[in-house]
């Protein structure tokens, strides 16, 4: 609850939708800084607490599911809501970054946040943002919209939320809720100028979402972050669920003429039974967020939350992929995916071939400049036949398409090109695939995959649908 001392918080007044989001565009931005110019200030949970308190403390209103990793936490959040939502729970789901819209990362159900509540919500949370400036500096732009989300959340009085954590963990700003329930996905080396440059340092600011007594599950990690969830889990005196260890978990790869290839997972406690529920999204790395997903709703069971099986099956199949394998055009096929680093980029790979014919493939291709580029570009000229290098529109953190194309000509002799923009490459793309069963792939960034979806369903949108 607010306290008598609470500053006097007088709600910031946006005439449209358009005009709240360029005062988004204005705040600080860590998703689209270098890590070398970001203000540690930037990570700062008290002032994610002040803004909360000022207004009433929402996260205590709003049940919720913390789900943590460096791949495959956004997946293991839809797979999640689906099947709550097919459970019949009212369920908010928060995600980043976005595809198109902002509005993408807060979510009831389905249904996007419409612009009104955006706009009025976000009003609030920048009011409270001013209300605490003088002691605790400038508000992010991830601070304003994870407050955002939880006064949504609080007002349509969700069931449950399930949140994903930004970066990190520990100081991540969606820390200050105290969850039901915590989930870790897949550790690995990401952001190493802010998170730490070891695998046991990642895993320390991951395990920072454990919270004193509140289950956290996890997938079976490298000895040396296990080592790590274990020693931070024993400290807040946590049960660590570790799926395949300490929860029966199993799965196979399979086809049939209904759903074409794709994994099976079970997963069997003394609560539950989830018996070869299909993997919704594509690809055997997908495997695991499904079992996990799994994992949390048994031990939401423990919780008063009802998941029966056949309901779950069916919430998993209505999971969307959003920038994960996803095709956004018929002819030529053109699929956008947001693997932003070399494992994921792997995982992609791998994935297209277990699951889509095609005679060749031109992959279009940009990465942020602080990513591991030549293990990314190693792993792109796997499956691709040719390579086209481009960068997403308006991200400071994009690298050069030149260097890039002059870094994989010392890897591998593969035919590449160059186009300046996005737009540019997608249209080259289309003159150079020759026949039917050719495939474009765009990924490396998920702002490069968000722009080619907005790209496409304009000319969609042009075109009559």
């Amino acid at each position: 609850m607010t306290t008598t001392n609470a500053p006097r918080v007088r709600r910031r007044r946006f005439e449209s939708y358009a005009t709240a989001l360029r005062y988004l565009d204005d705040r600080p931005n860590v998703e689209r800084t270098r890590p070398a110019r970001i203000d540690p200030d930037a990570f700062k949970l008290d002032r994610m607490n002040a803004i909360a308190e000022v207004l009433g403390d929402p996260q205590r209103d709003v049940r919720v599911v913390h789900v943590a990793g460096s791949k495959g936490k956004g997946s293991t959040v839809e797979m999640l809501a689906a099947s709550l939502a097919a459970c019949g729970y009212a369920t908010g789901v928060f995600t980043s970054p976005h595809l198109i819209d902002v509005r993408e990362r807060i979510r009831l159900n389905d249904r996007v946040i419409d612009e009104g509540d955006f706009v009025r919500l976000l009003g609030k949370a920048v009011g409270a943002a001013n209300a605490v400036a003088d002691r605790h500096g400038e508000t992010t732009f991830f601070e304003l919209i994870t407050a955002l989300a939880l006064l949504y959340f609080r007002e349509q009085a969700v069931d449950l939320a399930v949140m994903e954590v930004g970066l990190g963990g520990r100081l991540d700003c969606t820390n200050i809720v105290e969850p039901e329930v915590c989930a870790i996905t897949q550790l690995q080396l990401e952001h190493t100028e802010i998170l730490g440059g070891t695998l046991g340092e990642i895993a320390r600011e991951k395990a920072g979402i454990i919270k004193p007594g509140v289950t956290c599950i996890t997938v079976p990690q490298a000895p040396e972050a296990m080592e790590v969830l274990r020693a931070e889990a024993e400290v807040r005196a946590a049960p660590l669920v570790v799926l395949g260890e300490d929860v029966a978990y199993s799965c196979r790869f399979e086809a049939n003429p209904e759903l074409g290839p794709h994994a099976r997972v079970c997963l069997t406690s003394p609560r539950s039974s989830y018996e070869h529920v299909p993997v919704p999204l594509k690809g055997e790395h997908q495997a695991p967020n499904c079992g996990l997903a799994l994992a949390v709703l048994d031990k939401l069971s423990d919780r008063g939350f009802v998941a029966p099986e056949v309901r779950v099956a069916e919430g998993m199949a209505r999971t969307k992929s959003n920038g994960r394998l996803e095709q956004v055009w018929d002819s030529p096929r053109v699929l956008i995916d947001g693997a932003h680093n070399a494992e994921s980029v792997q995982a992609f790979v791998r994935a297209i071939g277990a699951h889509i014919r095609y005679d060749s493939m031109i992959a279009i291709f940009g990465c942020a400049a602080d990513k591991d580029v030549d293990a990314m570009l190693t792993r792109i000229a796997i499956g691709a036949d040719k390579i086209i290098f481009t960068k997403a529109t308006g991200n400071p953190r994009a690298m050069d398409p030149e260097e890039l194309k002059r870094r994989f000509e010392k890897i591998n002799p593969k035919m590449t090109q160059v186009c300046p923009t996005l737009k540019e490459a997608i249209n080259t793309a289309c003159k150079g695939v020759g026949r039917r069963d050719d495939l474009i792939c765009i990924t490396g960034s998920f702002y490069l995959a968000g722009e080619a979806k907005r790209l496409l369903t304009e000319a969609k949108a042009k075109r009559g649908g």
